[in-house]
């Protein structure tokens, strides 16, 4: 039975981090889907009453109270299963992974901010130097992850995995011309490879 609301939008990239921790934790069957379809000039209704950033994810607890950002719904939800924990509970490993997890965030920050510069803005109006320097952040953080952390991603598809694993599958759907693939061959086989998990096969961006 349904207890929560999960204010939901198939193509955004961070609901989908929250829909993979569902899976991954036998959740799903505790929260129902509300369809929202929103950009930062066009509001949702519902999703402003319970957010007043009015944005993507929200989640509306049982007890009608509602939490937001991916980062803060992912962390709520680790710890209502009875499995092992995808985040550490204290110590060097937890702030080590959630440092991670905050690097995968910035990857997606950038691709969307990217998303909104060459979709949404009028072209005549686009600012190519901005769209240049989020390029940059995307870049340099995925260097980082192929040449400093990919044994430990490889170690654990927890939090930090999982949102990795999101910016990437987002980076496929918006930005193909990057071309990730050929500069980062052990960020490429990773994600070939936890791309096969039932989680992420089903919920792949449409």
């Amino acid at each position: 039975m349904s207890t929560m609301t999960l204010f939901h939008s198939p193509s955004s990239p961070f609901v989908r981090k929250v829909m993979v921790v569902l899976h991954e934790t036998g959740q799903l069957d505790r929260v129902a889907l509300q369809n929202a379809q929103l950009t930062p000039i066009n509001p949702d209704a519902g999703v402003v009453a319970s957010n007043p950033a009015g944005k993507l994810p929200a989640l509306r607890l049982a007890d009608g109270s509602v939490l937001h950002d991916s980062r803060v719904i992912c962390e709520y939800l680790d710890q209502q299963h009875v499995g092992a924990p995808l985040l550490p509970a204290s110590g060097s490993a937890r702030w080590r992974r959630l440092t991670l997890a905050s690097l995968a965030d910035a990857i997606l920050d950038a691709a969307v901010l990217s998303r909104y510069e060459s979709f949404l803005r009028p072209a005549d109006k686009r600012w190519d130097a901005w769209l240049d320097g989020q390029s940059e952040k995307i870049e340099r953080s995925l260097s980082y992850f192929e040449h400093e952390a990919l044994a430990e991603i490889r170690s654990h598809f927890d939090i930090a995995a999982i949102g990795l694993a999101c910016a990437l599958g987002y980076l496929d759907l918006r930005q193909p011309e990057l071309g990730w693939r050929q500069r980062f061959p052990g960020l490429a086989g990773w994600f070939a490879e936890v791309s096969q998990r039932p989680s992420l096969q089903a919920t792949a961006p449409l």
